[in-house]
């Protein structure tokens, strides 16, 4: 009795240690099971449909319908009849009686946007180039009422636009998101009216941030693969709660499918200023800057290749008074370190004008701290490329001396330095890629100011040791060439 008692008990503990043995190997693949179905969060957020988005944000979205008229048949007939007659022709006479008597025919040229709703009151948010120079600019709500809307104002550097109409009751609006926290691979949606077809509903996700493309000089794109066409310009780019995060904006016409949208951060500023002023003031440090290149990193030993490089500073401007000059570079404003040329630019825009701030630059290996006093924003023309007649060739490079004379005449801002008028095939000059119409300012470090400069640096290289020069190029900015001789 006993032994079958001991045995039974020896067989309720080792039940009882499978049992709590079970538990525990159960609990670790629970919690496996319970890790794994962590890992993929996004699985858990795909939207299972955008259909109460589109509801709640359609009636906000508007469709823009312009029209510009335009007198110029008259003019392109009468150039016609110039040519081929003489004074005293009968036809001439004819002509002459038929353009007197017959009015210019108007031409009228239609074009199609979006837009989106800001203010309750009327106010509508657009891209630049959807209204600009219409003569008439006509809005369609999604219940199909019809405005005539007037233009408020207009921003050319951002593309953007503000529009109002008169409604008789209050209109539904959007609601301003941010753009600055949105990341790649995040679901977006654009609402707009694409080849006129109005309240199409397209999504995707963020495919890149901080597109430059090329359109201005605050150049900052959301690109989204979310289907924008010709007609969508304007229109709302929304997150997943319904908040606009950009304007679509600009296609690639070959791109299959790649889209491009002002962030709203950016716009926010713009649309405010257009709404109270009709116009847009951005500060001017009145500088022409460029990205650090790694060449150009390594030629002013800048270890992480951070900062701003000045290539030409405006005469008379905040910076040329403050005592900035072209090759210093930009480290620091207020502080912030600079990344590039782009946000120095659009800190510069932001800054209030009258506002002074500091700035840190390192100029021949030496930081230098400098106060701006920021003035107001004002188009410059860019310098043209330079053309001359041959003074000396050497590398294969044919370069004159760049004079006052020669500075006036073609519009340049600085005299001083040698000018390629041309480079022969094959040479060493153009293997390195020098260019037509480069400014060689420096050459290993040495000034370059006039030809004696130029043929004497060169003089004292000798054959098999490296050249490096420091060039200015039109519309590009600095750039180092290195050559081997």
């Amino acid at each position: 009795m006993k032994q079958a008692k001991i045995k039974e008990k020896e067989g309720n503990r080792r039940s009882a240690w499978i049992f709590f043995v079970c538990m525990v190997t159960a609990g670790i693949c629970f919690s496996f099971k319970a890790e794994a179905r962590e890992i993929p969060v996004d699985a858990v957020t795909l939207p299972g449909s955008f259909s109460s988005l589109a509801e709640s944000v359609g009636p906000a979205v508007v469709h823009i319908r312009t029209e510009k008229i335009t007198k110029g048949m008259g003019r392109g007939f009468r150039h016609f009849d110039q040519k081929p007659f003489h004074q005293d022709d009968p036809l001439h006479e004819f002509l002459d009686r038929f353009f007197e008597e017959d009015p210019q025919r108007e031409d009228r040229y239609q074009s199609l946007g979006s837009g989106f709703i800001v203010g309750k009151e009327g106010y509508i948010v657009t891209n630049d180039h959807v209204v600009e120079d219409a003569d008439k600019i006509k809005v369609i709500l999604k219940d199909g009422k019809e405005f005539e809307a007037v233009l408020i104002g207009l921003d050319s550097k951002t593309d953007l636009a503000l529009i109002k109409v008169e409604p008789k009751q209050n209109l539904p609006c959007v609601k301003i998101g941010n753009s600055e926290n949105i990341k790649v691979g995040q679901w977006v949606v654009a609402i707009g009216s694409p080849f006129g077809l109005e309240q199409t509903v397209t999504a995707g996700i963020v495919s890149a941030k901080g597109r430059v493309i090329g359109s201005g000089p605050y150049d900052d794109f959301i690109q989204t693969d979310a289907s924008i066409n010709p007609g969508n310009s304007g229109g709302p780019l929304l997150n997943m709660d319904g908040e606009v995060v950009g304007i679509n904006t600009a296609l690639i016409a070959s791109g299959q499918g790649i889209g491009f949208a002002i962030p709203i951060d950016l716009a926010k500023g713009i649309i405010d200023q257009l709404k109270k002023n009709g116009i847009v003031t951005r500060g001017f440090l009145g500088v022409s800057i460029q990205d650090i290149s790694k060449e150009l990193s390594e030629y002013y030993n800048i270890e992480d290749g951070k900062g701003v490089l000045v290539v030409e500073v405006v005469p008379g401007g905040p910076a040329d008074n403050a005592g900035i000059l072209a090759k210093d570079i930009i480290l620091e404003v207020n502080g912030m370190r600079m990344e590039n040329s782009r946000a120095l630019s659009s800190l510069v825009a932001e800054t209030s004008v009258g506002k002074t701030i500091e700035i840190l630059l390192l100029r021949a290996g030496l930081d230098k701290k400098l106060t701006v006093e920021i003035g107001r924003m004002n188009d410059k023309n860019l310098p043209i490329d330079p053309q001359n007649k041959k003074t000396e060739e050497v590398l294969g490079l044919e370069v004159s001396e760049l004079t006052d004379e020669f500075a006036d005449k073609y519009n340049l801002s600085e005299s001083g330095g040698v000018i390629v008028l041309d480079v022969e095939p094959d040479s060493i000059g153009d293997e390195a890629g020098i260019l037509h119409g480069d400014i060689i300012k420096e050459i290993n470090h040495y000034p370059v100011k006039s030809l004696g400069d130029f043929n004497k640096i060169l003089g004292e290289i000798k054959s098999g040791e490296q050249i490096q020069m420091f060039i200015k190029r039109s519309n590009i900015g600095f750039i180092v060439v290195r050559i081997t001789r």
